[in-house]
């Protein structure tokens, strides 16, 4: 099943334009977008392929670190991470 997972990693100095375009960069491959520019966080929503919402965070958490870690961002603690399955979000359409 696939799950869309956003991530944050939140630390002590404001985050770049040109730091999150590089992190943009480097999510882009798992089908991500990153987020935390002018903040104190940096964060991305990765698409992943797992059995259940908790491996779909462990792969997710995975990939962002290594994301970060290419893109040259610091490496500061995960603080969230959440998860939301394909049939999540067509249950959500089904109740617009």
């Amino acid at each position: 099943m696939k799950f869309s997972v956003s991530v944050v990693a939140e630390g002590d100095h404001v985050i770049t334009l040109e730091e999150i375009v590089e992190f943009a960069d480097a999510v882009a491959v798992h089908s991500g977008i990153a987020s935390g520019a002018g903040s104190h966080s940096y964060g991305a929503q990765i698409v992943v392929d797992a059995p259940n919402s908790d491996e779909a965070v462990d792969i997710a958490m995975s990939l962002f670190s290594a994301a970060a870690i290419t893109a040259g961002l610091p490496d500061w603690p995960i603080t969230r991470a959440e998860t939301m399955s394909e049939d999540d979000d067509f249950y959500d359409l089904d109740d617009a």
